[in-house]
């Protein structure tokens, strides 16, 4: 039998069949909560309940955390994510994982973007349904994704902005870069790896976790063994330019991290050294990221698509092309 009762400004549902314990919920309206102890009670009739353990969505996301993100390089950013739902949205993390529906995801959907862009929402999405993935699959703690009938929010639009010489420039001088100087300070080792960056073509973290020995000046070759995109594209080898070789010998005379770290600095602290001085220069509207972007923009005016993408490491060329590529269809008609 289902009950539904009024308490306070809620209403609370009883369901209780016979040879099962009794279950409860409480919902906003009358309606609502009728609508859930008659679903409940078929579900319950019809065997449905107890076949997957009682297991709460925070619960998948902790172990998906420790199983599933420890073994990616980009753990520590859903980790990030993982906590920051745990954090703002403890009711929808306390539901049986089992449990959750489409509707309770598009209400946290449409509060979350209430607060960042869409394409936040789709990255934290890309996450968290795969959190219902491996749970289907390999911990047989739900049945089919609640995800499956939710409607995307959809990517942000690529950005467009590349770093001009004269804002890079003004970044440079804010930071007290002098050219042929062996970097001594934090400053100097962000400055440095800002202009590796815009010389090679290489992510911030690639940059920023940098050992001697993977560089090899004489064949004038990085080789990274762990980076964004090693499950798919395997060992990558950055070639090093003139001018990168440059940066890179001088960097290499410095005093350098331990465990022969090319840099003392920390990653978080570069980001946050980054925003102050971009800020400080009086340069708004552009990102370290966006150094890989104007070196594709410029190498690709050198360098045919495959060679390109063999430097970036990309097997996406639509992605190469959409995202990274982006002379202004001026400039194009003015070079050719």
């Amino acid at each position: 039998m289902a009950y539904v009762r009024k308490r306070g400004k809620t209403w609370q549902a009883i369901v209780r069949v016979k040879g099962h314990p009794d279950v409860s919920a409480t919902r906003p309206t009358k309606a609502e909560a009728t609508y859930w102890a008659q679903a409940e009670e078929a579900a319950i009739r019809a065997g449905q309940r107890g076949q997957y353990p009682a297991k709460t969505f925070a619960q998948a996301l902790d172990r998906y955390a420790a199983e599933v993100s420890a073994a990616k390089g980009s753990g520590a950013q859903e980790v990030k994510r993982i906590n920051a739902l745990k954090k703002h949205f403890p009711k929808l993390c306390a539901l049986q994982f089992s449990e959750v529906k489409t509707s309770d995801l598009a209400a946290w959907r449409d509060a979350r973007l209430k607060q960042v862009t869409p394409g936040s929402v789709q990255r934290d999405i890309n996450l968290f349904r795969n959190v219902w993935t491996v749970g289907r699959k390999e911990w047989g703690w739900c049945g089919d994704s609640p995800w499956l009938n939710l409607r995307m929010p959809g990517q942000n639009r690529p950005r467009e902005s590349t770093w001009r010489w004269q804002d890079i420039r003004r970044v440079l001088r804010h930071m007290h870069y002098r050219t042929g100087l062996v970097p001594v300070s934090a400053i100097h080792e962000l400055a440095y790896q800002f202009l590796i960056a815009l010389a090679t073509g290489m992510r911030a973290g690639e940059i920023a976790n940098l050992k001697r020995s993977d560089i090899d000046l004489d064949r004038r070759v990085i080789l990274l063994e762990h980076h964004k995109t090693s499950r798919l594209v395997g060992v990558r080898r950055v070639p090093i330019f003139k001018r990168a070789a440059r940066l890179i010998r001088l960097a290499m005379a410095g005093e350098g991290g331990k465990d022969g770290a090319l840099w003392t600095m920390s990653p978080k602290s570069r980001d946050t050294l980054f925003r102050r001085y971009t800020a400080g220069a009086g340069v708004s509207g552009l990102t370290f990221h966006d150094a890989r972007a104007t070196f594709a923009t410029l190498t690709a005016r050198k360098t045919d698509p495959l060679t390109l993408a063999k430097i970036l490491g990309h097997r996406d060329m639509a992605q190469l092309i959409k995202t990274y590529y982006r002379e202004d269809e001026a400039a194009i008609a003015a070079r050719l």
